[in-house]
């Protein structure tokens, strides 16, 4: 099996090649190199729940939420109120950490106290379908960067391969040629989007508890839009709901895009990498500080959430020196850069992707591809 290339100039790992048919099948399950680094893991404890850490993360939530509902009230019909709509997009996004930790069963040892924080913080403080959610984001966990098989790409206007231009009509293929730029001005609706995919899962059912979800959200939207029009007046409620929708909507895009964006694109029925490589190669830590650890909700430590998804947050940076450490081991490249290093590589990787399109050179590469 040919090995994985990183491209030393620009931080881009490229696409893999399909294992060609002589090769034997990969092995099922956790590898072997992933049961000795677990191994290590679960010797200092870094699997336990941390109940404590998480009331208190909700509790801080809370203040948080608190303080920009007391400025709403206090501030009354004024221009003003754009920053504090800013600040509840803010708010919104933290609350997603914690609907996003409770669907990977990472808060607390009783399933059911986990699940009403993630229907509370999920559907009615955000208007996400908890249940659409969860069962995307695990299908994300087990195959990600994969064209097929992860529906974060599938789902996205951009192409993260040429292939996957075919898929795009009319004003899609205008943003893909512009990708690189458009894909993030695009973020200010990721929110708007949320909202919607909930909305749509829940009326054709295909969620667990659609009463539930569809009830919450509804109170949710009454609430809401009930409190804007009713001390604001109809041009500063509207401009107050658009800017809490566009900073959440950017505020989740920049959380997610450095991810996996630009790291190893996968594609073809058979897998060619064993489940620490695959995690691993395919995701991008940002550099940890006390703020960006805050800011990302415990997320820029991308490759150790997805080696351990049911990790409490506070346990995650211990695990990521264990786990450079075994890769440092291992000869697997682990990838870690800067808070912006990690946009422009983004950045660049769109670019390059959509240049065949720019270029007219889409059926070459395809046939290259071929």
């Amino acid at each position: 099996m040919q090995s994985p290339h990183v491209s030393s100039d620009s931080g881009v790992v490229r696409r893999l090649p399909t294992r060609p048919p002589s090769e034997a099948p990969p092995r099922a399950g956790a590898s072997a190199t992933f049961a000795e680094l677990l191994k290590r893991v679960k010797a200092e404890g870094l699997l336990d729940f941390a109940p404590r850490y998480y009331f208190g993360r909700l509790a801080l939530n809370a203040l948080l939420l608190a303080a920009g509902f007391a400025a709403f009230l206090l501030l009354g019909d004024t221009w003003w109120q754009l920053p504090v709509a800013a600040w509840m997009g803010v708010c919104g996004a933290q609350g997603a950490f914690m609907f996003h930790d409770a669907g990977h069963k990472a808060m607390f040892r009783n399933k059911k106290t986990a699940t009403v924080v993630g229907y509370l913080h999920a559907n009615l403080l955000n208007g996400a379908s908890y249940g659409w959610w969860v069962n995307h984001h695990n299908r994300h966990h087990s195959n990600p960067n994969h064209l097929d098989m992860d529906p974060d790409i599938a789902r996205r206007t951009a192409i993260f391969d040429i292939k996957q231009y075919a898929t795009r009509r009319g004003i899609k293929r205008f943003i893909v040629r512009y990708q690189s730029v458009l894909f993030f001005v695009l973020l200010t609706l990721e929110f708007v989007k949320m909202n919607k995919t909930a909305v749509k899962e829940i009326t054709h059912r295909r969620v667990k508890h659609p009463l539930l979800e569809g009830t919450l959200i509804a109170a949710r939207a009454a609430i809401y839009l009930g409190l804007v029009f009713t001390f604001l007046s109809p041009l500063t409620a509207v401009a107050f709901i658009a800017v809490q929708y566009a900073v959440q909507g950017v505020y989740f895009g920049m959380i997610f895009a450095p991810n996996h964006k630009g790291m190893q694109v996968r594609d073809g029925e058979e897998e060619t990498l064993d489940w620490l490589e695959r995690q691993v190669l395919t995701s991008r830590n940002i550099r940890p500080s006390l703020l960006t650890d805050f800011l990302y909700g415990g997320l820029n430590y991308q490759i150790e959430h997805h080696l351990f998804p049911s990790m409490a947050q506070k346990n995650l940076p211990r695990a990521r020196v264990l786990t450079r450490q075994y890769c440092a081991e291992r000869g697997i490249p682990y990838h870690e850069v800067g808070f912006w290093a990690s946009y422009r590589e983004v950045a660049s990787f769109l670019h390059e992707v959509s240049a065949p399109v720019r270029k007219g050179e889409v059926q070459q590469r395809l046939q290259q591809a071929a």
